[in-house]
């Protein structure tokens, strides 16, 4: 409805018939009260003097339309389907289809991108609108993702007809559907030329057929897993590399079929092939390892476990000068016949493996690890287990050179000792530890593990010096200690109190936790142990860890055990230095500190530092400015500390040529500014060794206490001018990129270690 036009204003005077030049144009009668000083007068409300010379009349006259849009309704299309993706639920999306006709277009893409087939209504209830003779929208064009191994043991061909008109699926998993056969995977991809990714794992019926047809009309394939299919033959599995040489992923394992010359196809067709898994491919040889390594430039992640034919010469083979900088995981488990010669070689081609798995091979020893410990900071784990050669100086080598470990399994490694744990307990960022078996460890390295578990933290300030006085919480998050039968429940409390991320702790076949008062607390066994595994089981998982740690703080049986160990809790916000410290962690700290020191970890320790207000004990707090040395001004306390190292006069970082001290701390240049400006000539002091700095009484002050509660001196130095070291490691891998677990399920793990 058109506004009506409002009839032309007439001014004042002409209604009042006074003429326009008197003084005042209102009518000496009104009533009106006069007006103020500030309002406007009567001259804006005159006849437009312009009408006549443009042809337009005032605004009274224009026509407009009172329409106001929300501001919601002027966002283009490109961000409010921005902002619908970002919505958690297909609920909420549903939500806001319903709104208007223009959210609905928005939303609908966004709703059956990925629709979930998580239960038979859902599942029905798609079928059903696909099928909808004249839909509103062509809902099968939407689907891009489809994931139907929540329903796999109820899909058969069948279930899947309906979606055989759904032409731009890119990604597709049927694992698990083991009612498939080959006509309901044919009818799914021969009319998806776009698919990228397929998972027909552990699919039995799966056969020569569909890998036929994947080859025909899947040409821009890049993952496919057909892991336990083992009715696809080689023939098929080298068409199949012809014919789809974009494959960047593959995974075989269990087809025990597979053999070399399927292997050779995908390495000589796939050049950009980034991770193979081709785990219990017992008949894949050496030849076909080294064509995988040569070709695939590319090559992130090799998996071989339980390839037992692959030796040395699998490696050995490689063309010379060849780097892979690029592989990044090497999984050997059970390659049985490895040896120290072909790790070396590993080594030497690869010097930036993150994660390299050596399980059971038997024939590894210390040499291995000191070829390993040139990875440096670029390993992250190692899953050493069954490798009984190992002593404690292969692991010492390894811990001083390979400071940034994060997992490390030692099962069954039986000729290490407590030595060894002492030495492993003091990398900052270990986080999970097995060493299952190891018959020989006693409370003492548990007390380091528990004790160096609230390690310093190194960082700098705003002016680059290191701030001291700060401590982490451990790490450790998993920790596999079953059939050590030394080990008591003492030095268990100490530990649980110590790490309060723990969320795994297994003590299966440890004497000390066979009774009956902590069974409530433990897992139940696996349905497949045996009665003799039932019995000794004795695994504390999840929220049973934290029941279990306050069940021996409040038992009043525990009492005595309780006070016979250190206080570890402190109010919140007030963490100091340990009083008291076990004979066997200073033997560890004195050893090993300096050999794990790292100047990067400043900022690398970060990564493992929960929030205040999740972990109370995580505080970090400096209670050196009591005891310690401190700065001038507003300069932090001294910064970075180190415990009492007898024998090394050395400092972990380069000290200036002239470092000033006084009897407040020092400071680069502080000593010589405050002589200078009294007019006074300063002769430089030399600098003091370590052992003078941390004797009983310190050079210039007393000596405060360090992390581990040994007197020790607070040393500052200059913040580093060259550029720091990016970390390797990773909090995941690149997106896309199908990572498997390196750690066993802990069922199978709880397993393997009763063997």
């Amino acid at each position: 409805m058109r506004p009506a036009v409002a009839p032309p204003l007439e001014t004042e005077a002409s209604r009042s018939g006074v003429s326009s030049d008197q003084d005042d144009s209102r009518s000496s009668s009104s009533d009106s009260p006069a007006p103020a000083d500030n309002e406007e007068s009567d001259f804006f409300l005159g006849a437009n003097d312009s009408q006549s010379s443009i042809g337009v009349g005032n605004f009274q006259d224009m026509h407009v339309e009172d329409r106001c849009w929300p501001p919601v309704n002027r966002l283009p299309n490109e961000i409010l389907i921005g902002i619908f993706a970002k919505l958690s639920t297909p609920a909420d999306l549903f939500h806001c289809m319903l709104v208007s006709k223009r959210w609905t277009r928005n939303a609908v893409d966004l709703l059956w991108h990925r629709p979930a087939c998580t239960n038979w209504d859902s599942h029905k209830m798609i079928c059903h609108t696909l099928a909808t003779p004249k839909p509103f929208f062509n809902y099968h064009d939407f689907i891009k993702r489809l994931n139907l191994a929540a329903l796999a043991d109820g899909i058969n061909d069948g279930s899947v007809t309906s979606l055989f008109i759904c032409t731009r699926i890119e990604r597709l998993t049927l694992t698990n559907c083991k009612g498939l056969s080959d006509d309901g995977v044919i009818g799914l991809v021969e009319n998806n030329t776009n698919l990228l990714a397929l998972d027909v794992s552990n699919d039995k019926n799966i056969s020569d057929e569909s890998i036929y047809t994947i080859a025909k009309h899947c040409k821009r394939l890049q993952g496919l897993n057909i892991s336990g299919c083992d009715m696809v033959s080689n023939e098929s599995l080298v068409t199949l590399a012809k014919s789809c040489r974009c494959i960047k992923r593959l995974k075989l394992n269990d087809c025990t079929q597979v053999r070399d010359n399927a292997v050779h196809a995908f390495a000589e067709n796939c050049p950009n092939i980034l991770e193979i898994d081709l785990n219990q491919c017992g008949h894949v040889g050496n030849g076909a390892v080294t064509a995988l390594m040569a070709k695939g430039t590319c090559l992130r992640e090799l998996r071989l476990a339980f390839c037992s034919l692959v030796d040395d010469h699998a490696f050995l083979a490689l063309p010379p000068n060849q780097m892979f900088d690029h592989l990044r995981i090497l999984d050997l488990t059970c390659c049985t016949r490895l040896t120290d010669v072909g790790v070396k070689k590993i080594i030497d081609v690869a010097p930036r493996l993150r994660n390299l798995v050596l399980a059971k091979c038997r024939f590894i020893t210390d040499v291995s690890l000191n070829h390993i410990a040139k990875l440096g900071k670029n390993l992250h784990y190692l899953h050493l287990g069954h490798c009984a050669n190992i002593t404690d100086e292969g692991v010492r080598t390894l811990v001083s050179h390979c400071n940034r470990i994060r997992y490390i399994d030692l099962g069954c490694c039986t000729n290490l000792t407590d030595e060894s744990v002492k030495r492993l307990a003091i990398l900052p960022k270990l986080k999970r530890i097995g060493l299952v078996k190891c018959n020989s460890i006693t409370d003492e390295s548990i007390y380091t593990l528990a004790e160096i578990a609230t390690r310093p933290r190194v960082r700098r300030d705003a002016n680059g010096l290191f701030i001291g006085g700060e401590y982490y919480t451990s790490n450790l998050e998993r920790i596999h200690l079953s059939y050590c039968v030394n080990l008591t429940l003492k030095s268990i409390l100490k530990l649980l109190n110590s790490c309060p991320r723990l969320s795994h702790l297994s003590l299966t076949g440890v004497p000390a936790f066979q009774g009956d008062d902590f069974s409530p607390f433990c897992r139940e066994a696996p349905p497949e142990f045996t009665n003799h595994q039932r019995n000794v089981f004795c695994v504390f998982s999840g929220s049973q860890v934290s029941k279990f740690r306050d069940y021996l703080n409040s038992a009043p049986q525990f009492e005595n055990l309780r006070e016979s160990l250190t206080p570890r809790r402190h109010p919140r916000g007030a963490r100091p230095a340990p009083s008291h410290i076990h004979p066997a962690t200073a033997s560890a700290v004195a050893t090993g500190f300096e050999e794990t020191y790292d100047e990067d970890m400043g900022e690398d320790n970060d990564d493992f530092d929960y929030a205040n207000e999740m972990l109370p004990n995580a505080h970090a707090t400096n209670d050196f400015v009591a005891n310690g040395f401190q700065g001038h001004g507003n300069l932090p306390s001294m910064a970075h500390s180190l415990p009492t190292l007898a024998a090394i006069d050395a400092l972990p970082w380069d000290m200036p040529n002239a470092l000033a001290v006084d009897g407040t701390g020092f400071h680069p240049g502080s000593f010589a500014a405050q002589h200078n400006a009294q007019g006074q000539h300063t002769q430089q002091t030399p600098m003091p060794t370590l052992s003078a700095l941390i004797g009983n009484e310190g050079a210039y002050a007393s000596a405060p206490m360090s992390a581990f509660g040994v007197s020790q001196a607070s040393v500052a130095g200059p913040a580093s001018t060259g550029p720091r070291q990016a970390s390797t490691a990773s909090a995941a891998t690149a997106a896309g990129a199908s990572t498997a677990q390196m750690h066993q399920v802990d069922a199978d793990e709880e397993e393997n270690m009763t063997r």
